[in-house]
């Protein structure tokens, strides 16, 4: 990887792992549904200036917008407004690695090795240490089980991706800025119902420059420029040598948590920490590691 290309995979990791940190600082100002709704439209307004309408059939990419960008954010947002810390969620977030293997298994009959079942029973054990260790530290129950079903809308939403592809449609950048249009009105809709349109009108009326930040660097930073990166990266070099960037996020994640939010983190959690981190790093190299040993 060149200085360049790899100057830019630490853009990625930094811009997606401060982006819990954010989406916190966004969570003080909206509502849950209105900063979901608010962010996937800046993101549809902007975008749509510069990328090129995908040709993707419209049946899939409300599939697609309703797993990855509803689905995920609605879950991880009301998450992290019912105790979830910024940290923590960036972590938790990743077993969307463990859930798409799952999935892929189940919807599209892939074949699962050994050293993925380890991988995922490892994953497991370690969530279930972050889970249990709840009482005594900021994360809820709730919370915790709000962010697992985000990484769950999340792995949904790679199978989508995957079936996309497979059909010879687009499933790049263009995708990822055109299917923005589609989740505000799920957004708005849960907001109205949930928040109550006073609450609403008061979110557009009242927003501040917090606010605005967050939107702004959710919908830009993290999404156009992060995904936008990513895609180009994808594109230059193989997916087994990109794809395990995203490892970096939830160190990112929970160090910039830790400095400026000041989120402690208990013992057995840190466990739970360390056991996710090696499932997911044995997810990923696993099969590298199988095929050095044979040869």
């Amino acid at each position: 990887m060149t200085p360049r290309d790899l100057l830019f995979a630490l853009v990625i990791i930094f811009a997606w792992g401060f982006n819990f940190v954010v989406i916190r600082w966004g969570l003080d100002e909206m509502t849950p549904m209105m900063l979901g709704g608010s962010r996937f439209l800046v993101i549809a307004v902007v975008g749509s200036f510069f990328f090129a309408r995908p040709k993707t059939p419209l049946g899939w990419c409300i599939a697609y917008a309703l797993s990855l960008n509803f689905g995920q954010f609605a879950f991880l947002f009301t998450a992290m407004t019912f105790g979830m810390p910024a940290g923590l969620a960036s972590l938790v977030l990743q077993s969307q690695a463990i859930f798409t293997l799952l999935f892929a298994v189940l919807l599209l009959k892939e074949q699962v090795r050994a050293y993925q079942l380890i991988a995922i029973a490892i994953a497991c054990l370690g969530l279930t240490a972050i889970g249990s260790a709840h009482e005594n530290t900021a994360m809820t129950a709730i919370g915790f089980g709000l962010t697992l079903a985000g990484a769950s809308s999340w792995a949904l939403g790679n199978i989508v991706t995957k079936m996309i592809i497979q059909k010879g449609y687009e499933a790049n950048i263009k995708l990822i800025v055109w299917a923005c249009w589609i989740p505000p009105i799920p957004f708005y809709l849960m907001s109205y119902w949930v928040d109550g349109g006073d609450v609403m009108l008061d979110n557009i009326t009242h927003i501040g420059w917090k606010a605005i930040g967050t939107l702004l660097y959710l919908s830009i930073v993290a999404t156009l420029a992060g995904y936008g990166l990513w895609s180009y990266l994808m594109g230059r070099y193989s997916a087994g040598t990109i794809a395990p960037l995203s490892l970096g996020v939830p160190v990112v994640g929970l160090t910039s948590a830790w400095l400026i939010l000041d989120e402690s983190i208990s013992v057995m959690q840190w466990a739970g920490i360390a056991l996710v981190l090696f499932g997911l790093l044995l997810n990923t190299f696993g099969n590298r590691l199988r095929h050095v040993k044979s040869t």
